[in-house]
């Protein structure tokens, strides 16, 4: 179990391990936690990932949901839960994912790149969205009401990230909609977002006690609520996802479903967005656990017979 992790998300992965733990029976599972500091530096030595038969590495943000300790353990050679090197860095870079799912016809919102010394313009006026292009769980992200405010939120997105996004305002209900898999994932019943905390789905909103409600069925037609299902699925396997996500999208007033971001290792904890849709679904928590581990454990079966 890896938990912690260099990222401004350390505190909220420490949580989800802790779920995880918890959830995770015993009687199958001799759970070591290893956790990383904020701080960093982390050596984990191939002897020490060889010793274990899945790593589960619950870790949000940069530098543990965007590839690199993906690819420490493949180097490791040992069975880990979740997305690959490849999606864990796609769906990291929003800019990069955005690109993907408009080559597979999956439709996002309109946005434009700048990176650092670049101009920053919005291409659909005010309001709009400015985000860190890398980063997760809403951190830099501001919603701009109108121009007067607009160089501020470039300045603290920069701050996190030298690539930055503007995108368009979307006007419509949040929803979100957890898929778990290989080869045939399959997509929850998906959930409405109601922030309580804030206008819209901040960190506050998403971490803080009472922050949002869930509302599950989502609040829209049954024809969008299965549109929500099928692109989950199809951005899954766009970004060449395995393991989990969870596909955040907008449903518009019009019942248009556009795909906003997609989270290789979302929050974890037991009343988290992405095993409660689970449990909406008929998949408890510790049933949801030993899935994402028999799939870690098929991925790495499956992919030792290929020839390097």
């Amino acid at each position: 179990m890896l938990r912690g992790g260099r990222s401004s998300e350390h505190d909220v992965s420490l949580d989800s391990a802790a779920s995880v733990i918890e959830g995770l029976d015993p009687d199958r599972y001799d759970v070591v936690p290893i956790e990383i500091p904020r701080e960093g530096p982390w050596l984990l030595s191939r002897e020490e990932a060889a010793a274990y038969d899945v790593v589960f590495p619950v870790l949000h943000g940069p530098f543990g949901e965007d590839g690199a300790v993906q690819g420490l353990l493949e180097l490791a050679g040992v069975a880990y839960v979740g997305a690959g090197v490849t999606a864990s860095a796609l769906a990291m870079d929003k800019d990069l994912f955005k690109s993907v799912l408009r080559d597979k016809d999956v439709p996002v919102a309109r946005s434009v790149t700048v990176r650092a010394g670049e101009a920053a313009t919005s291409p659909t006026g005010f309001p709009c969205v400015v985000k860190p292009a890398r980063l997760g769980s809403s951190v830099g992200i501001s919603v701009v009401q109108d121009e007067e405010d607009f160089a501020a939120a470039v300045a603290l997105a920069f701050a996190h990230d030298e690539k930055i996004l503007v995108e368009e305002f979307l006007d419509g209900v949040e929803v979100e909609c957890s898929v778990l898999g290989n080869a045939d994932p399959i997509a929850s019943v998906p959930g409405e977002i109601v922030p309580l905390a804030s206008d819209w789905y901040d960190y506050e909103a998403k971490y803080a006690e009472g922050g949002m409600e869930l509302v599950i069925p989502p609040r829209v037609a049954a024809e969008s609520a299965a549109r929500v299902q099928e692109l989950a699925v199809a951005a899954f396997v766009a970004c060449d996802c395995e393991g989990m996500a969870r596909v955040d999208v907008f449903v518009r007033p019009d019942g248009h479903v556009v795909v906003n971001e997609l989270n290789t290792i979302p929050g974890f904890t037991a009343t988290s967005v992405y095993a409660k849709l689970f449990e909406a679904s008929g998949i408890p928590y510790s049933e949801l656990l030993d899935r994402l581990v028999e799939l870690a454990l098929e991925r790495h079966e499956r992919r030792a017979g290929l020839r390097y």
